[in-house]
């Protein structure tokens, strides 16, 4: 695997040597936000300067990451990129395998350089249990408002699901209701199938049909029928504002300040804790490997139910409830030694379908 590594050219497309001789400051985009919520204005780009070196490393290990997802190393479970704090300027990798995690070490401090690898086993990986916790569901305030808010509970016919704030599809400026697609439970997404949610006040209602399931992203759009409308606040604690998203090097910016994030379900309620990994591989799963997931906080944070919400965090240049979405939560881990929640990145949702908050 060493010799095959060099074949491939992994010291070429990294600029091993180039890299790490640069210094000064850069500006970076950490944030795609809708100006005053006007969806026709379009995104607009949110900058913030950071050092160059620190950019360095963290786009290294960016491309190290998406080369060991290709590499069919064998064993592999998944990885992340932990980006380093700006003092530190630098960012290492965590590596999950199957097999002896020092042979796989060994291998790979051979073919990478400069940036720090944890290789861990993962073993027991057993069917995930019930956290056996009986809670209500979240509902909707008031079946009069035409609006529903994230954070509350839908039904899907199969299970109960959490929706996120509303998507937007870029070419037609729909706005779709959306939750996890595994709460549908069939293969292949059944379009057309109902979505209701049920009010604090009484009653339930229809609030649209399943437009796009989307297996590999863990999401499901839902275009709204009747009366009702995705909304674009996330019922918490608070009432939250979502005005945007954050791009992959915003979420390497809030780890290396040490920002944490948040998350509202529709079975825990708000929670928050730290990002553990960003641009993170996972498979885990029996569909494969899954791209551009985010990694937070510990698995305490999720339990079922709470699939479809999304995590999030304050804007730092907005207004006090104004908040940019970092990605969704579809699963948590279920083996011993680690422990946190993950979901598809916002920024990879859009790289991929197009859809945005």
């Amino acid at each position: 695997m060493a010799a095959g590594a060099y074949t491939l050219g992994v010291a070429g497309f990294l600029g091993v040597g180039d890299v790490f001789g640069v210094d000064g400051d850069i500006d970076i985009t950490t944030a795609l936000v809708r100006p005053d919520g006007d969806d026709s204005a379009g995104l607009q780009a949110r900058t913030r300067t950071v050092p160059a070196r620190w950019y360095a490393a963290v786009s290294k290990a960016f491309e190290l990451n998406s080369w060991l997802a290709r590499s069919a190393i064998t064993g592999y479970l998944g990885s992340a990129v932990v980006p380093g704090s700006y003092d530190d300027e630098s960012a290492r990798i965590t590596v999950e395998v199957s097999v002896d995690a020092d042979a796989v070490r060994e291998v790979l401090d051979r073919v990478i350089d400069g940036v720090y690898i944890d290789v861990e086993a993962i073993r027991n990986l057993d069917d995930l249990e019930e956290d056996g916790f009986d809670r209500q569901p979240r509902r909707a305030k008031n079946a009069a408002d035409s609006v529903v808010p994230a954070g509350v509970a839908c039904e899907t016919g199969t299970s109960i699901a959490t929706l996120a704030p509303a998507l937007t599809d870029p070419n037609t400026g729909d706005r779709y209701f959306a939750t996890a697609e595994h709460a549908f439970r069939s293969r292949p997404t059944p379009t057309g199938a109902s979505v209701d949610v049920d009010f604090r006040t009484g009653g339930r209602a229809r609030v649209g049909a399943v437009a796009n399931g989307y297996p590999g992203a863990d999401v499901a759009t839902i275009e709204p029928t009747g009366s009702y409308s995705p909304g674009r606040s996330i019922d918490g604690n608070r009432l939250y504002n979502v005005v945007g998203q954050y791009t992959r090097l915003g979420l390497a910016d809030l780890l290396a300040r040490g920002d944490g994030l948040k998350k509202v379900g529709a079975l825990t309620g708000e929670t928050s804790g730290e990002i553990q990994g960003i641009d993170a591989v996972s498979c885990l799963t029996g569909d494969g490997c899954r791209r551009g997931q985010l990694r937070w906080g510990d698995e305490t944070d999720m339990t079922d139910g709470d699939s479809g919400s999304v995590s999030f965090h304050a804007d730092p240049a907005g207004d006090d409830d104004a908040v940019l979405v970092a990605g969704f939560n579809n699963a948590r881990t279920w083996w011993p030694g680690q422990s946190y929640v993950w979901g598809i990145a916002a920024h990879h949702l859009t790289d991929t379908y197009g859809y945005h908050f």
